[in-house]
């Protein structure tokens, strides 16, 4: 299968291992990545702050970047973002595109997907030869719960992992408390919300919090660094990525 591989923001300026995770699993997969040069934004984070005119044209780019006919799927290692293009650029296309928005939005939204989704529905694995020797617990983010209903998907893939210790979150379902613009307009709030959760994966006593948005990730992780917590935060794409000939090693280490 030839893969379309869109970075996220996060992924090109925070998270560059997520996204190269991502690309190397799925090589070792057999399967050919591609990796559009001109994409950009999706426009997300536009949208969910109201302002649905103005991604028009980030969300015609992404047409046009994925919209080849010779990338069969769309990937990303992102919910969020992949909730943004599955639904919200529909929304904008049919509010402020043309014709031929509407119609390259289509396209596109009917064969893109998160990580987990394409792993489990598409290529039909759960298997993919992982090995991570750590105690992990994993948080479902709010958009690949509630937006893309993902289920256990991203659980099937973590259980399949060799020498894994995976341990339930408490509460899982609960939100993190990041939210994009939220956890800056309302603060306080996020920081309760974020409290909670680093309580219930302190409780797990896991080595690694994972989960497959590095937006969630970023919030949880800054916060359980700031507590000395001795958990680190790990996206799914980098645990999956993982073998025993090739071990997940940080970039920086690696250096």
């Amino acid at each position: 299968m030839r893969i379309g591989l869109f970075a996220t923001c996060l992924g090109d300026t925070l998270f560059p291992e997520v996204v190269r995770s991502t690309a190397v699993l799925l090589a070792r997969l057999g399967h050919e990545v591609v990796f559009p040069p001109d994409q950009t934004c999706c426009g997300q984070m536009h949208v969910n702050t109201g302002y649905q005119r103005e991604p028009v044209p980030l969300v015609r780019n992404f047409a046009q970047q994925f919209g080849d006919a010779s990338i069969d799927a769309v990937v990303m290692p992102s919910g969020s973002c992949a909730g943004s293009v599955r639904h919200q650029h529909e929304i904008v296309a049919e509010r402020y595109g043309d014709a031929a928005l509407r119609a390259g939005v289509a396209v596109v939204k009917a064969k893109t997907y998160e990580l987990s989704e394409l792993l489990v529905d598409v290529l039909g694995v759960t298997q993919v030869g992982a090995y991570f020797p750590h105690r992990v617990t994993y948080h479902p983010t709010c958009h690949s719960l509630r937006m893309l209903r993902v289920g256990d998907k991203p659980l099937k893939l973590l259980r399949a992992v060799e020498e894994i210790d995976l341990v339930e979150l408490p509460e899982a379902d609960s939100c993190c408390g990041f939210g994009g613009t939220f956890a800056l307009k309302n603060a306080e709030t996020s920081t309760a919300m974020l409290h909670d959760k680093m309580r219930a994966i302190r409780d797990t006593k896991a080595e690694v919090c994972s989960a497959g948005d590095a937006s969630c990730l970023m919030h949880i992780g800054g916060g359980l660094s700031r507590i000395r917590s001795g958990t680190r935060t790990l996206h799914l794409a980098q645990i999956l990525g993982s073998t025993r000939t090739a071990p997940y090693t940080p970039m920086e280490a690696a250096r």
